[in-house]
């Protein structure tokens, strides 16, 4: 069967994109696993702050939020926190900066965390703006927008062979094959192997470990109401969930593309940073996972055709960002592809497009 538009991969880029390209063309989204946001889409700290990342990414991102606030219940209110040492005002005072915290006194942060040690804690710097993403809900209204244009996901679905046709792409896969003029890159930690299947150049993305752990909350404490809390230099970060607590020592450790796991070495080492700001020590685990965070070489998304082929395109990189900039960064494909002027800034899209690798 012949498609306009075929997807790989059926993560949180994948599945937006398959939203705005379904009211253009027929849509299929081939997704490897079993279901959809299976890799870093499902491991995802699920948190929108818009000024966390590069200009770029901030930029999607704040241009994300009008798109979320009108979906009921997507966001929820939730603070992120920000504490340091003394010997940490540097990285500190980075940090405040960058992400537009406002600095508050420490009794205050110790009365938002009763578990904070005032012997240790000296700054404190808050940014109310922080929500909870419902990563479920925003993934399922993606596929719902997708379905109800008539784009088939289908999964189960590991693409095994990719080749150039005279009107764009045969793609195969354990039990089916399809033909698409546009073939879209979404594979997450896997998009330079598939481009390098389909035969282009791959751009040098980098997959990144990072692993998380889940632990109960602090005996008679009720965790719900506290906010995100971030060690200086994001060197460890804490944030309630689910009545419980998730702690990552927020490592980046190159990895090749798999289905990852925590270290457990590396979890101990960011549960040793945590405990270091905190009263309450981990006395066991609940869980333990880990996510890859692909990067390209300058840490920026990559979303646009391939200069070498422009059937072929781009929608990559997002790192930690995925969930926060999608909104922006499904409509900047569906503006390409529809050939529309991008409601973002013209120097927004020029640093996001491949092109700035050629």
């Amino acid at each position: 069967m012949t498609h306009d538009f075929l997807i790989i991969g059926g993560g949180i880029a994948g599945i937006s994109a398959a939203a705005r390209l379904a009211p253009q063309g027929s849509v299929l989204v081939l997704e490897a696993e079993a279901a959809l946001a299976h890799h870093a889409s499902g491991r995802s700290a699920a948190l929108y702050e818009p000024y966390y990342g590069l200009p770029p990414v901030v930029d999607l991102s704040m241009a994300s939020g009008d798109f979320f606030r009108a979906l009921d219940g997507l966001l929820t209110p939730r603070g992120l926190l920000l504490i340091a040492r003394e010997d940490q005002r540097a990285a500190f005072d980075a940090d405040l900066a960058a992400m537009q915290y406002l600095p508050i006194p420490v009794a205050q942060a110790c009365e938002m965390i009763p578990i904070l040690n005032p012997d240790v804690v000296k700054m404190a710097g808050f940014a109310a703006h922080a929500e909870d993403i419902d990563t479920d809900l925003l993934i399922q209204h993606f596929a719902r927008d997708a379905r109800s244009h008539g784009a088939t996901i289908t999964q189960k679905a590991p693409v095994s062979a990719i080749a150039r046709t005279p009107s764009g792409w045969r793609v195969d896969w354990p039990g089916g094959t399809a033909e698409a003029r546009v073939l879209v890159n979404a594979a997450g930690a896997w998009v330079d192997r598939i481009a390098q299947m389909a035969g282009i150049a791959p751009l040098g993305f980098t997959p990144l470990r990072r692993s998380m752990a889940r632990i109960p909350a602090p005996a008679g404490l009720d965790v719900s109401r506290w906010p995100m809390v971030f060690g200086p230099g994001e060197d460890w970060y804490m944030k309630p969930d689910a009545g419980a607590l998730i702690v990552s020592p927020a490592e980046e450790d190159p990895q090749d593309p798999h289905d990852a796991w925590a270290d457990d070495m590396v979890l101990a080492e960011g549960l040793a940073r945590y405990e270091g700001f905190v009263t309450a020590p981990v006395t066991r685990l609940i869980a333990s996972w880990a996510g890859l965070r692909t990067f390209a070489p300058d840490r920026v998304p990559v979303i646009g055709f391939a200069p070498q082929d422009p059937a072929f395109f781009w929608c990559a990189g997002q790192g930690g960002y995925g969930f926060q900039s999608s909104a922006a960064a499904s409509q900047l494909v569906g503006d390409l592809v529809a050939g529309r002027t991008p409601a973002l800034a013209p120097a927004t899209v020029a640093a996001l497009s491949p092109a700035r690798f050629a």
